[in-house]
């Protein structure tokens, strides 16, 4: 599915959720974004058409009926009693993997378009649920300071270009992109698109992204190609070589089952006066596990590597002093 049909999708599904009224097919056109591209009314009735049988098949229930005995046309929108799921019990470890996921998507660059969505809709006199909560809240949270402007330039459809640290040898070249899109693998966010100095579709981590990513040309001149798989295309072409590596952390007694279920221990130790265990274990990408290791608190220390220790002990002080 290429993203422009995606994107027209959640702001159809967004549309019906949020209205107590049937919408007409014509009223539908004038406030879903993708819609009012359609160059004649036959174009646009079948784009319609195709989305109402994809709603359907993914199991989305739309409805179809009429405001008044005075309505001439037919109305569509989704019912919340159908839509929504009911209550699910989890495991504690299904919990968990949901709370992480939850996590993943907190950031402010993407959630104005479902605020936005929902102004248009009161703007256009569509009777909103003001009590419902919020049903798509896409936002990402990525410390990587190229990640708006990249995001925006895909979403704009416009080139960038920007400073970019190779890892061997090391230096900064300048390199000019028709982004694609923005994706996450493997813990690290990358962009893909085509690259104009070398003439060929290339991926770029954001981590090495230097400086400020700078618009070039106008917005609508990058178009992203169909078929393309984003993610596929990281995987095949972006990642780095797998080098796992040993390390050793203090564990204190009775925490952290997630790092214990992946380590072994080899001895105990006191640490300010608590007690633990000193596990060993294996990490394919050490170099991304500082954050997990963070996330434990002082439950965890690493005691080698110093360099990952470190990347421990800086991410703990910048959480404190975010708290004060």
């Amino acid at each position: 599915m290429s993203v422009a049909r995606a994107e027209r999708l959640v702001n159809l599904v967004l549309c019906l959720l949020s209205t107590r009224q049937y919408l007409s097919a014509d009223r539908i056109r004038g406030i879903v974004p993708g819609y009012s591209d359609a160059p004649t009314d036959e174009a646009f009735f079948r784009t319609f058409e195709r989305d109402k049988t994809e709603l359907r098949e993914l199991g989305i229930p739309l409805e179809v009926g009429r405001n008044s005995v005075f309505d001439t046309v037919d109305g569509y929108r989704i019912a919340r009693r159908d839509y929504e799921l009911g209550e699910i019990d989890l495991e504690p470890d299904e919990a968990a993997a949901v709370a992480l996921a939850v996590r993943l998507w907190d950031s402010p660059q993407l959630t104005g378009a479902a605020h936005g969505a929902l102004l248009k809709l009161r703007a256009a006199g569509v009777d909103v649920d003001q009590a419902a909560p919020a049903i798509v809240e896409s936002k990402v949270r990525t410390s990587e300071p190229a990640f708006a402007p990249l995001l925006a330039a895909v979403q704009d459809g416009q080139a960038v270009a920007f400073g970019y640290r190779k890892p061997s040898p090391a230096e900064v070249t300048e390199r000019v992109l028709e982004p694609w899109g923005v994706v996450s693998w493997r813990g690290r966010w990358y962009v893909v698109g085509h690259d104009r100095d070398r003439g060929a579709p290339r991926c770029f981590r954001l981590s090495r992204v230097v400086g400020e990513v700078r618009k070039v040309g106008k917005p609508g001149q990058v178009r992203r190609p169909e078929n393309v798989d984003l993610m596929q295309f990281v995987a095949n072409t972006g990642g780095e070589p797998v080098h796992s590596s040993n390390i050793r952390v203090w564990v204190a007694e009775g925490r952290a089952a997630g790092v214990r279920r992946r380590a072994t221990t080899v001895g105990k130790e006191e640490i300010d006066g608590v007690v633990g265990d000193v596990l060993e274990l294996e990490l394919r990408f050490p170099d991304t596990a500082a954050g997990w290791l963070a996330g434990y608190g002082a439950d965890v220390v690493v005691i080698e590597p110093e360099v990952l220790a470190k990347s421990v002990r800086e991410r703990l002080i910048a959480v404190a002093e975010e708290g004060r």
